[in-house]
């Protein structure tokens, strides 16, 4: 039998539809790919930040470069009556909280959000998580400037409105919500303190951008539609 009469001529628009979708699916397919090998790159440079030589908070203040975690000396102090509580914060098996603290930094209008850390949650869950004392006075701090991770679910709207008592707990962090309920303007990035056995804190930070190896799946997701867009398009013309 000849291989013309095995196969259906396919039209022209069918031809057109299973080009365009393939393109697209391989497109999309390396497009992730790339994003992956970036996101490696930020991977490598936020676990070598904290390694990294010490900068002066002037000269990195407001970075351009979104791919760069400054190693941060800054001076200035902490705010005790304004304490925000990240909950539902993972480490193992066990859930706490992560604790963040406007800073005024010396010479600078704008407030800096400063993580201090994780602490867990104790037994009884309806009382909040003892605290660590804040240092009083002027100090100096060293950390990972990074961008203020926005983490956690928005639901239920602006909780922080809703409360009168420090420090209040909330299910996400974002520098526009914590500014307005501060009445600040913040700077664009927050300070991940550096580990420190006797802060009391676990400073075990995670990039809060998407895992490298997703984006890898996800490649392979796209890469497996264009295939199965080609098997489709053979077993409909194929008699």
């Amino acid at each position: 039998m000849s291989v013309t009469k095995r196969w259906h001529r396919p039209s022209a628009f069918a031809l057109l539809l299973t080009l365009a979708g393939v393109g697209a699916f391989v497109w999309l397919g390396f497009w992730q790919l790339d994003r992956g090998r970036e996101k490696d790159a930020l991977l490598l440079a936020f676990r070598n930040a904290a390694a990294a030589p010490l900068t002066e908070f002037g000269a990195v203040k407001d970075p351009r470069d979104m791919t760069v975690y400054p190693h941060l000396h800054v001076s200035g102090k902490f705010d005790p009556q304004h304490v925000y509580l990240l909950d539902n914060q993972p480490r193992g098996s066990t859930i706490g909280v992560e604790v963040f603290v406007p800073f005024k930094v010396v010479g600078e209008s704008r407030t800096l959000l400063v993580n201090r850390g994780w602490l867990a949650w104790p037994a009884n869950r309806h009382e909040l998580p003892e605290l660590p004392p804040l240092p009083e006075g002027e100090i100096e701090l060293h950390g990972i400037y990074a961008p203020i991770s926005g983490g956690g679910i928005h639901l239920g709207g602006n909780s922080l409105l809703t409360q009168a008592r420090w420090p209040k707990l909330t299910i996400f962090i974002d520098g526009n919500v914590i500014a307005a309920d501060l009445g600040a303007v913040l700077l664009p990035r927050q300070l991940l303190l550096d580990a420190d056995a006797n802060s009391g804190f676990v400073r075990e930070w995670i990039p809060t951008f998407m895992a490298p190896e997703r984006h890898r799946a996800y490649a392979f997701q796209w890469f497996t539609f264009a295939l199965v867009a080609l098997v489709i398009f053979a077993k409909l013309h194929r008699r």
